[in-house]
């Protein structure tokens, strides 16, 4: 039997080192790799580049890796929530690609399926097409843009088998499945793993072959970004 379990955080994070590129799921602070990230700041590696959505809050996520200076790039679409991000951003210590959140989930789901470059009509026009090449398609200009190229992919599922077959939960099923099978490497932190065969195979959303190594994360906080309240 084919197993992809690794014994923890430890040992699935092993072979990141500095200056290298990652791909990290979640959405806002649903569906966060929050083990993984932990431990890539306990590894202190430096001059990264991380390809995520967002970069969570100033203390929660990715925003712990920016509180150490451990991020020397962010390929993101929403800066939002986390005012060490802006700061860095808006000062220079922080190169900051900032690109359309589908073209986002588009360049992460071609470097998964292994296309090296599609057209897309959005951002034509604008800074985003700069330097890109152009093309048009049915009387509509669109733009070239390019498969990521990453190291390590690191995303959070619900549930997963030992063979890394996946099943993600609600929300947190949006980046996560677009960056499975993206990377050189795809680790897969888990909050429940199961042995292979228990899943049923019509509820998998990510098949194992995308996995490299899964583990059982511990200790999920779960925040809620924006907590609103009626006033009495």
């Amino acid at each position: 039997m084919i197993t992809k379990t690794v014994s923890g955080v430890e040992e699935a994070c092993k072979g990141v080192s500095d200056n290298m590129t990652l791909m990290l799921g979640g959405f806002g602070l649903c569906g966060i790799p929050e083990n993984a990230i932990a431990q890539l700041v306990a590894l202190n590696v430096k001059g990264l580049t991380c390809i995520s959505n967002n970069a969570g809050v100033d203390d929660f996520g990715l925003g712990l890796l920016l509180q150490k200076h451990q991020i020397k790039k962010m390929i993101s679409s929403y800066v939002g929530e986390n005012a060490e991000f802006e700061r860095q951003m808006l000062s220079g210590e922080l190169d900051v690609e900032l690109i359309p959140q589908g073209t986002l989930a588009q360049r992460c789901r071609a470097a998964q399926s292994g296309i090296p470059a599609f057209y897309t009509p959005a951002g034509y026009g604008t800074e985003v097409a700069e330097g890109k090449e152009s093309r048009e398609f049915n009387g509509k200009m669109h733009i070239m843009e390019r498969a990521f190229e990453a190291d390590f992919a690191f995303v959070k599922a619900w549930k997963g088998d030992t063979a890394g077959n996946l099943i993600f939960k609600g929300t947190a099923r949006n980046f996560n499945p677009n960056m499975a099978g993206a990377a050189a490497i795809t680790v897969a932190e888990v909050e429940e793993l199961v042995p292979a065969g228990e899943l049923d195979p019509n509820e998998v959303h990510i098949p194992g072959i995308l996995v490299q190594r899964i583990f059982k994360g511990e200790r999920y906080e779960k925040r809620i970004e924006q907590r609103t309240v009626r006033q009495q």
